[in-house]
């Protein structure tokens, strides 16, 4: 369970940010949601790597796409989905990816020693 934590705390959060109603939603500068999806998806993939999730990095694309069918359909949320909130989701499923593949070869190298 100590490797799947991080990742059900990640996609317990995802939950949030994606479907809180639009009025719960805070004004932010614009580009911030796109920085938040990016960031959260990254997210998303870096600890689904970590719990060796198998197929987690195909699994996310696709909960980017329904995600945003979602908050167009859910109507009570008043949110509208994004083609681009989608994109750069996959975005960060892929610096995500690209986080998981440097961390994982550096600590298996073990600790460097110096003279």
């Amino acid at each position: 369970m100590g490797r799947v934590l991080p990742f059900v705390i990640a996609a317990l959060l995802s939950v949030v940010v994606l479907f809180t109603p639009e009025s719960g939603v805070p004004s932010s500068p614009p580009g911030t949601d796109k920085v938040v999806h990016t960031l959260l998806f990254a997210l998303l993939a870096f600890t689904g790597l970590y719990a060796k999730l198998p197929r987690i990095l195909p699994l996310l694309v696709v909960y980017a796409g329904v995600s945003e069918v979602l908050q167009q359909l859910i109507t009570p949320l008043h949110r509208s989905g994004d083609v681009l909130d989608a994109l750069v989701d996959v975005v960060g499923i892929g610096l995500g990816w690209a986080t998981a593949t440097w961390w994982s070869r550096s600590h298996r190298r073990g600790p460097r020693t110096t003279r």
